[in-house]
């Protein structure tokens, strides 16, 4: 499951995004690739030590202290875009210790998908995510496997390598590794659910999971996105899932809404609406 932050902690994680996403704007393409792999790294060091992580989460040390500790345990190891963005991790107050991890692999994650949104490879990527996240949920062996703590972590990560093969782009590759490599007690599907909604929010579009008894046509696809475009008053990012037990129609969730249009849908309804 998600991390469910408390007050304290989403305001902070929302004071740093908006720097991040402020310095990714204007951060060249190597700078990107770098500090996504740095913080990935920061974010795997903070969960496995967990004194360090709670020193830098307490409160009740000053602000330039812990930012100092930053500097101090990376600042001969990382580049300086780095150092500036975890010293600032560091300042902000967190909820719990364990929430400072949750804020670097957040950090991380944005700063990866910056990277696909810089090369062109944006709607690939969200879509790869998407399709991946649909792959292990129809595989619980899979799932349990890579997500499998106990076994060498290296060994699930060529495991996802062996999965992914070449069909897919270095970004979603980073991404779902990462993953793997930091699991947290999460199932991997709903990570990468997760981070194709991040994807598909870098460009302030929401998602719609689309589920279809038929494969959608390149021209349907547009049009329906079009037109939930212009039923919710902004850009619209299709998530599209077979599912051959619909009959017909489609079923459309965008947030907590769904529109349910299929035959199967219809023929529940009516089940319902009959007399007992």
């Amino acid at each position: 499951m998600a991390a469910v932050l408390q007050p304290a902690s989403r305001e902070s994680l929302a004071a740093l995004t908006e720097r991040l996403d402020s310095w990714t704007d204007s951060a060249s393409a190597r700078d990107l690739t770098t500090t996504a792999d740095e913080l990935f790294a920061v974010a795997r060091f903070l969960d496995s030590e967990r004194s360090v992580r709670r020193l830098l989460a307490d409160a009740s040390s000053p602000e330039d202290a812990r930012a100092d500790l930053v500097r101090r345990l990376f600042g001969s190891q990382l580049s300086q875009p780095t150092v500036d963005l975890v010293s600032e991790l560091a300042r902000k107050r967190w909820s719990t210790a364990r929430d400072i991890v949750t804020g670097a692999e957040g950090l991380a994650r944005r700063t990866a998908i910056a990277i696909a949104d810089r090369n062109g490879s944006l709607d690939e990527v969200e879509d790869q995510l998407f399709r991946f996240g649909r792959i292990v949920a129809r595989e619980p062996q899979l799932a349990s496997l890579l997500g499998d703590a106990a076994r060498p972590v290296e060994g699930r990560v060529q495991l996802l390598d062996s999965v992914l093969g070449e069909k897919v782009y270095p970004v979603t590759a980073t991404l779902l590794r990462e993953a793997v490599r930091l699991p947290r007690s999460r199932h991997l599907d709903v990570v990468a659910e997760e981070l194709a909604e991040l994807a598909a929010a870098r460009r302030d579009r929401s998602v719609a999971k689309v589920r279809t008894p038929v494969e959608l046509s390149s021209e349907q696809e547009t049009k329906l996105a079009e037109t939930l475009g212009r039923m919710y008053g902004r850009t619209i990012s299709l998530q599209v899932e077979l599912d051959r037990s619909l009959l017909g129609g489609l079923v459309v969730q965008v947030g907590g809404e769904v529109i349910d249009g299929s035959v199967a849908g219809r023929l529940a309804a009516a089940r319902r609406s009959l007399p007992s």
